[in-house]
């Protein structure tokens, strides 16, 4: 303990192989499976009625898949019929023509079958020549022709049995179903930390040198649950990702590999914590498929891990030494784990905990001006009155320096030009009817009140022409504030300030304008 303790750190210091004292549940009766540690599926399939015809119309799968019990018993039943079969037609033949009567001392008689007097030489004749032993003492004559026509008959039947048969007990014989039982899998799986994240393990071995050509490997979550529709979903299958997308799950199994399912918010495991686990019922599939390298032929390898064989905040020993040219493995701490911290909540609560406790992050204005985010509708200017200028420049200091430094020249060369009067390229002039009411009545407040009699006074309005072109948008657009700006063609409009509202000193043309928009 002290040795591994000293050469992988101290979290290796509370290693713990027994199992009636790795879990703190209380003890659960053992349920039923759906896979057993095995890999059989403890499925049975009952009342099938009529459809029971299909086995027989696929005889030969039948027959391969019945235990070898049955195989040998149907083996051994096929080939003594037919050899009784074929040996009674022989001796019925020699009965007709009276072959038995005359036994062997006439001489001058020529039976169908040379030496065939009783059923037992009739027997013996057609296992010579079934399996082509021909010791030469029976034989059949030229003067019977049923004798050649069950000759012919004997041949083809002799060879569709063999064929069968032995090809049934080949099949069944080469079957990779034993190349299963030399892939190991753990005991237990194990819940613990890896990389920063919660993960699900399991390991995988294989106890031959030979390998398994493209070996790949998927889990299954067996689960039932209701839908919110209210159907109930018995033993439903949900699969686990364990590397799909990384290639994790094509493996190359030449020594023990630890499978690891990420727990996240795509995982079925998503709200499991330690205390859920404790009264959770679920199993997990496991299913190992690959080429057997000796024989090409497809092996694939199964078992299941239930609710009470995961183990949370255990971690696997390690297997893998370093001797004098090689790598040796230690099948003994193969299923052996050991405790590791891990925090008992799931990764849901530790997301919902980390987010209250994580600072508010600044409000990001959803298009800037500044960033090119400029939708058509918002191609517009805000005009805001001088006042605001204090207010704006504390808003552009919380960009990055880079945009302060491009917001800051072009701020400058805008008020260059507002200082000298010079108007935009184009010369367009529009009146406030192309502002919302709000930029109307604040432009207007920026006004200062003509009085009657004085004509002189008037009020210049910027052209902000929403079809304009982007790039000449982007050329004269003031980043917060745009004040008055005289435009020399085409005339100002005068606005004569009569009324008591600023909408009232407008042209009749331009209220009709307000009042549609």
């Amino acid at each position: 303990m002290s040795a591994l303790r000293r050469k992988f750190g101290e979290d290796y210091q509370v290693v713990n192989t027994n199992r009636s004292m790795t879990f703190s549940a209380p003890v659960k009766k053992k349920r039923q499976r759906f896979v057993e540690k095995n890999g059989r599926c403890n499925v049975q399939h009952g009342n099938l009625g009529s459809e029971t015809s299909r086995y027989i119309s696929d005889l030969f799968t039948t027959l391969v898949d019945l235990k070898w019990r049955w195989n040998l018993l149907i083996f051994i039943l096929t080939y003594t019929v037919a050899w009784l079969v074929m040996a009674s037609m022989w001796w019925v033949i020699a009965y007709i023509r009276g072959d038995l009567s005359h036994g062997g001392h006439d001489s001058s008689y020529t039976p169908c079958v040379a030496n065939v007097y009783n059923f037992p030489s009739a027997f013996l004749f057609f296992i010579e020549t079934e399996a082509t032993i021909g010791y030469g003492y029976r034989y059949i004559t030229e003067k019977c022709p049923e004798g050649i026509i069950l000759f012919l008959f004997q041949s083809l039947l002799g060879s569709i049995v063999d064929a069968f048969l032995i090809g049934c007990m080949f099949i069944k014989m080469s079957q990779p179903k034993k190349r299963a039982e030399t892939l190991m899998f753990s005991q237990d799986a194990v819940i613990s930390q890896r990389d920063g994240k919660l993960c699900l393990m399991f390991r995988v071995g294989n106890l031959r040198n030979s390998h398994m050509v493209s070996a790949q490997i998927r889990c299954k979550l067996i689960k039932s649950r209701q839908t919110p529709e209210g159907e109930f979903l018995p033993l439903d299958q949900c699969e686990l990702d364990v590397g799909f997308g990384t290639g994790a799950d094509q493996l190359f199994l030449v020594s023990p590999l630890t499978i690891c399912h990420e727990i996240n918010s795509k995982s079925p495991f998503f709200d499991l914590s330690q205390r859920s686990l404790m009264n959770d019922q679920f199993e997990i599939v496991v299913i190992l498929e690959g080429i057997v390298e000796t024989t090409g032929m497809t092996c694939q390898a199964r078992t299941s891990y239930t609710e009470d064989e995961v183990l949370w905040g255990h971690r696997f020993l390690p297997v893998m030494s370093l001797e004098e040219g090689f790598f040796r493995v230690d099948y003994s701490q193969f299923h052996n784990t050991f405790e590791v911290p891990t925090p008992p909540y799931s990764v849901k609560e530790q997301e919902e905990k980390s987010s209250l406790t994580s600072p508010n992050p600044l409000p990001v204005a959803p298009s800037s001006p500044l960033l090119g985010n400029i939708s058509r509708v918002g191609r517009r200017e805000r005009l805001l009155s001088a006042d605001n200028a204090e207010h704006v420049d504390d808003q552009v200091s919380r960009l990055p320096s880079k945009l302060q430094r491009m917001s800051s020249s072009k701020e400058e060369h805008l008020w260059r030009g507002l200082k000298t009067g010079s108007a935009l390229p184009g010369g367009k002039a529009s009146s406030t009817g192309d502002l919302p009411l709000s930029i109307q009545r604040l432009r207007s407040s920026s006004i200062p009140v003509v009085r009657q009699g004085h004509p002189e006074e008037q009020v210049q309005l910027l052209s902000l022409d929403g079809e304009a072109e982007e790039g000449e948008l982007e050329k004269h657009r003031l980043p917060t504030a745009v004040c008055t700006i005289p435009a020399p063609t085409p005339a100002p409009v005068q606005i004569p300030l009569v009324g008591s509202r600023p909408e009232d000193n407008l042209p009749p043309k331009l209220r009709r304008m307000n009042a549609d928009r």
